[in-house]
């Protein structure tokens, strides 16, 4: 462990937050397919019902997104500023997005075993990242 923070785990943190803007892709799609307009800017959450079943679950990958967003954040400011370096928790911090962006994926065309496998997988990356922070602040 160094005192200095680790810019992979800094660009992961960055592409984290850009999985959750690009959640919004799939979701844009679905409200144009529900036939969007300016009046649903006032409840946009009421035309739920008008979107396809694959909108319906686009709608709740997004929303998934900024949980799992919250959990990860922390995960990543924590080894930043306890200086974790390592190949383990840099890759898993990158592996983070890259998982994220196949469970939206897997999410929207409704394959549960691939969606609820990344889900695990990024858990288990937001995970290592707590208990490596921790261990350096610690100073296990």
């Amino acid at each position: 462990m160094t005192n200095h923070p680790d810019p992979l785990i800094a660009w992961a943190l960055l592409a984290a937050a850009g999985v959750v803007v690009a959640s919004l892709v799939p979701l844009g799609a679905a409200r144009s397919q529900a036939d969007f307009t300016v009046a649903d800017l006032g409840a946009p959450r009421a035309m739920f019902e008008r979107l396809p079943a694959w909108g319906k679950r686009a709608t709740w990958a997004h929303q998934n997104s900024f949980e799992a967003f919250t959990l990860f954040a922390p995960a990543c400011l924590l080894a930043l500023v306890s200086g974790v370096h390592g190949t383990m928790p840099t890759g898993l911090a990158l592996a983070w997005p890259a998982l994220r962006l196949v469970y939206i994926g897997a999410y929207v065309a409704n394959q549960p075993p691939l969606r609820s496998l990344c889900w695990a997988g990024a858990m288990v990356c937001t995970g290592v990242l707590y208990v490596e922070g921790l261990r350096a602040v610690l100073g296990g």
